[in-house]
Order: C-alpha cells, then structure tokens, then sequence
C-alpha cells in the first residue's frame, strides 16, 4: 500500500497541489477537463477520511497579475458536479485574509479552491517565503500534480520542506504517474518499443539519446523523421527539415548502431502540395519525395511496418504523433498507432502513452481506455524520460 492510501486523513486539512491548468473558451467554459477528472480520487479519499480539501493550482500564464481570464473561480461549478455535488468554496487570494480564514474555518468533508498561484509572480521564481505562507493552510502536504512536477515552483518544489515527512506526500495521481514511468524506464521487459514523433528532432535528442540505453526499437515518424531522412541521404522535398540538427540526427543513427537498437523510419509517406486540409495528396517514398510536396503523415506501408514492431512489444512508450492528426487526411498514420499500441496492450504489453498530442489522439481516436496508461504531463512526462530529476518529485523523497 502506498503512502497516500494508509495515511488516515481523518481530522487533516490537506493542502493538495493540483493541476487544473484547463483549456477555457472565450466564455470561461471548460473544453477538456482531463486534469481535473484526474485527481477526484485524491480529493475524495481525502474527504472520505474526515478531512477537508484546500486544493491550490495555476491556470495560464497570467503576466500582470490577476486577471478575470485566468481565475479559478470559473472552475468551481464544474469541480463541485465532479465531486458529486459537494459544495466548493472559493477564496479571491492564495495567501490573503480570505483564504486563511476560510482554510481555518474549513470544516471536515468540505473544499476550498484558492484563486491562481501565478497571479503572485514569487510562485514561478520558487520563492521560499510565498511557499511558507502558503504551507500555513494545511496540516498535510499532498503534490498530485504531475503536470507542473518538472518545475521548481514554490507549490511543487519549495513548501515540501515545510512539512514533516510523515506529512508530506504524492496523490493519487501522482503515485500513478510515476510508477508508470518507473515501470517503463526502470523495470521494462524486451522487446521495448519506443515511439517518437512530432514536429522537431531538437525537442526530442534527449529523450531518444536516454531511449538508446534501454528499448530494443526506436520508432520515428512526424515531421522529425525527415531530417533523419535527410540526414541518410533521402530526398524530402518541401518536408518539415532541421538542417542544424542533420549531424545530431547522423549521430544518434551511428550510436543506435553501435548500442544494437534499431532505429525504424517510415518507409513511405502521404505528401501534400501544400500545408492544409484540402491540400492534394499522394504518396511516396519517404527517402523520394519530389520538389514541391512535403510528407504530412507516414504511408500505408510505413503503417504496416510499424504496427508488426508494435505488435511484437512487451513495453511501449508513445510520445508524438506520426503527422498532422488534426487534419482528417493526415490522421491515418496517427490512428493506425494507436490501434497497433491498443492491440498490443490487450496482448499484455504495458503501454504508457504521453505527451499532449499523442494525449489528444489517443482521446480523440477513443483509445485512451485502451492502453495501460495515459499521462496527465506533458513536459514532465518528457523531462523524466530525459533522464532528469523532477523537482516536484525530489522535494517529497527528500
């Protein structure tokens, strides 16, 4: 049992870091309520205990101070329906008189959310005394926000310290997220499948680099597969390239080699004239693509090729699309991964998809219910699959 789960709350006010840095429309709508979906569990375990909930987060990147754009307060009606009803109390601070006072009158079952940690500029600068203000709400620490666990915040990184063990520790959400990583990174069966895609080598040369010691299979599709292409000698036409990174990519082909992992690119693409959704299309040779025509999703045979790699897997890792998904004729590529990863998990493989584009397909394509896991952090999924600390994670082992 984790220590979340054993840790009786009866009497606590737990002071919970969560991610609720959702998506609002211009009427202060929610679009995807994901992250907040996904810590409920913590928040009512809390409460189930006898405790109460006052639950800090950041929206946004507000740069002057508060904003109407950016407050939380739009948040509460949903998150009372998602806790089935249960009232949620607001306070217009995150340190003021109101959130003190309402944190100290909190009474055991009820909630409190307080207004955006970044409309205080000392919240992104780490700021020891904003996090020691803030620890004064709560008797318990709790960080279930994996989503900001790569940032050395005040919330995530600094008020731990604040805390005696015994009462500090990871949500839910939290302990999930990073056991799943744990089990991909540290205890992966062979054969393991890792599958890179998006739109630039130079956001992912850390992450293949630390892959290269641990999966047997490196899959590479999206625009970066062109500059590898370019990189072996192809021709890729109008093709998304980064010619400052075709030596990085030449040398992450040489070092795979050597390590014995196979590096597989796509071997045919769907092309386009232009980069748009009525664009004409064709396909192609990956390595031959002709002056004027840029490859926008991996082809039919590339699909095949690389569902039998997937298919043949024990672990997989997901991180980036195969092309531009959010157009209904380069989406096939994408789809067909996320089938191939769906059919290997039911198989038995263990499969963490991460990253929020592979997030969005895996939603939108409706497999996220089909693979092991789907992170909730985008860039803290990839920093930890980098191979570094995250600062939201050091400060509760610590």
């Amino acid at each position: 049992m984790s220590k979340f789960s054993n840790f009786n709350f009866n009497g606590q006010k737990a002071l919970i870091r969560v991610d609720f840095n959702v998506p609002l429309n211009a009427a202060y709508q929610i679009t995807d309520d994901n992250r907040m979906r996904a810590t409920i569990p913590t928040i009512k375990k809390i409460l189930g205990d006898g405790g109460s909930a006052i639950l800090m987060s950041h929206l946004g990147r507000p740069k002057d101070g508060p904003s109407e754009k950016y407050s939380l307060k739009h948040l509460v009606q949903h998150l009372s329906e998602l806790l089935g009803g249960i009232p949620v109390q607001f306070a217009d601070d995150c340190i003021g008189t109101e959130a003190y006072n309402k944190a100290a009158a909190l009474k055991p079952g009820e909630v409190l959310l307080l207004e955006n940690l970044r409309f205080y500029k000392q919240e992104e600068l780490g700021d020891q005394s904003f996090a020691e203000k803030l620890a004064h709400l709560g008797s318990v620490y709790v960080n279930d926000a994996f989503g900001t666990a790569h940032r050395a915040h005040a919330s995530t990184a600094v008020i731990a310290q604040f805390f005696p063990a015994n009462k500090k520790m990871f949500g839910l959400l939290m302990e999930a997220e990073v056991s799943s990583a744990e089990k991909i990174m540290h205890q992966s069966e062979k054969p393991f499948v890792a599958i890179i895609g998006g739109a630039k080598v130079s956001d992912k040369i850390l992450i293949i680099e630390n892959l290269l010691k641990r999966a047997t299979d490196i899959i590479i599709g999206g625009g970066m597969a062109y500059t590898f292409m370019k990189a072996k000698g192809g021709s890729i036409g109008n093709s998304l390239c980064e010619d400052d990174r075709i030596t990085t990519a030449k040398e992450l082909l040489l070092a795979a080699e050597k390590q014995g992992v196979c590096i597989h690119l796509p071997g045919d693409s769907i092309i386009a004239n232009k980069f748009a959704a009525d664009a004409e299309t064709s396909t192609s040779p990956s390595n031959n693509i002709p002056d004027g025509w840029m490859g926008l999703d991996i082809g039919p045979e590339a699909c095949e090729q690389f569902t039998h790699i997937i298919h043949s897997a024990k672990t997989i890792l997901w991180n980036g699309p195969m092309g531009v998904f959010e157009m209904p004729k380069f989406q096939h590529g994408t789809k067909a991964i996320a089938v191939a990863v769906a059919e290997a998990t039911q198989k038995g493989a263990f499969s963490l998809v991460g990253g929020g584009d592979s997030v969005a397909a895996v939603n939108q394509f409706g497999f996220a219910n089909k693979v092991s896991y789907v992170s909730t952090g985008g860039g803290a999924m990839l920093e930890y699959f980098e191979g570094k600390v995250l600062p939201g994670i050091a400060a509760i082992n610590s």
